[in-house]
C-alpha cells in the first residue's frame, strides 16, 4: 500500500463525519438522532466513491442527513475531508461492503438511496455483484421508508436496460427514465451534480441513463 493510501487510512480514524465497519452497527435505526443529532431524513448514496455527489446533495438540502457508503477508505478520505473543510455538517461516511446494508440499518430507516456511476459489473457471472440485481433491489426495499426512491445514475448503457428490465419484471413503480439525461426534462439542478468520472464522460460524447423508482 503506498504511503498516500497509509496517511489517508490513518487521518480518517480521526475524522468524526466517518464510520468503519463493526463501529456503525449500534447506530442501526438511530442515525439521525445518534449520530447527525436530529431528526432528519437519511438519504444513502451507495458505492459513493470520493463523495462528490454525497457531499453537494447535502449542502442542497441541509435538512436531510446524507451518508455516503463505499468499503474504499483512501476514496472516502476525501470526500470527509471536503465536508470538514466546507463545514458541512450533515454528511457522514460509512465504509462497509454494500451487501451488508440490512446490519448497519433498520427496516424503514432510509427515504431515499442514490447509486451513481457505480461498477457495472458486465459479466454474467458476476450480475449478482451489480448493485440493482434482486438481492440488491430486496435489501432496498426493506430499508426504504413506504415510497422512497432509489436513483440509478450511470453511463453504462448495459446496467442501464439490465435495471429497467428487474423493474418491470418485479413489477415496481418507475417514476422516471431517460436514456440520455442533458438532453431531457429531467436534468434538474439535482441531476445536474457531476462527479470527475461523470465529466470525464460527457467529455468523450457518452450519454448518461438515469431511472428512478419505488417499491
Amino acid at each position: 500500500m503506498g504511503k498516500d493510501k497509509l496517511r489517508r487510512f490513518a487521518e480518517i480514524e480521526t475524522f468524526d463525519n466517518v464510520v468503519q465497519l463493526e463501529a456503525g452497527q449500534p447506530y442501526k435505526g438511530k442515525w439521525a438522532i445518534d449520530f447527525f443529532k436530529n431528526e432528519n431524513p437519511v438519504v444513502l448514496e451507495l458505492a459513493c466513491g470520493k463523495g462528490e455527489y454525497t457531499v453537494n446533495l447535502a449542502q442542497m438540502f441541509p435538512h436531510k442527513n446524507f451518508i455516503g457508503i463505499d468499503y474504499k477508505g483512501n476514496r472516502i478520505w476525501r470526500g470527509a475531508k471536503t465536508a470538514i473543510e466546507e463545514g458541512v455538517p450533515n454528511v457522514g461516511f460509512l465504509r462497509i461492503q454494500i451487501e451488508n446494508l440490512l446490519d448497519y440499518f433498520a427496516p424503514g430507516e432510509v427515504d431515499e438511496i442514490w447509486i451513481t456511476f457505480p461498477d457495472p459489473q458486465p459479466q454474467l457471472s458476476r450480475e449478482k455483484k451489480r448493485l440493482t440485481s434482486p438481492r440488491f433491489l430486496e435489501k432496498y426495499k426493506e430499508l426504504l421508508k413506504p415510497g422512497g426512491f432509489v436513483n440509478l445514475k450511470t453511463d453504462n448503457d448495459g446496467l442501464h436496460a439490465y435495471t429497467v428490465e428487474k423493474i418491470l419484471e418485479l413489477g415496481l413503480n418507475i417514476a422516471a427514465r431517460t436514456e440520455d439525461l442533458y438532453h431531457s426534462p429531467y436534468a434538474d439542478e439535482v441531476l445536474s451534480i457531476k462527479t470527475y468520472y461523470e465529466k470525464k464522460y460527457l467529455a468523450s460524447n457518452k450519454n448518461i441513463n438515469y431511472v428512478k423508482f419505488s417499491f
